[in-house]
């Protein structure tokens, strides 16, 4: 199983990770906001996760770490 962390002080909420996710499990964590004052980017199913990385190569910040 693949497992996805996020660095959530410094996501901006971007959503781009969003966007790219095949399985659509990646959610923005509207009940929290981080230091940079966004809603961080959270996956919602992480035994969906398919370990693809696109979350990971598509964010401009480096806030996402895939582990296969």
């Amino acid at each position: 199983m693949a497992k996805v962390t996020f660095n959530e002080d410094i996501c901006k909420g971007c959503e781009l990770c969003i966007s790219v996710c095949p399985v659509n499990i990646i959610k923005m964590d509207t009940s929290r906001i981080n230091s940079k004052g966004y809603h961080p980017a959270w996956v919602k199913e992480m035994d969906k996760c398919l370990g693809c990385g696109n979350c990971a190569t598509i964010c401009p910040d480096v806030v996402i770490t895939v582990e296969r």
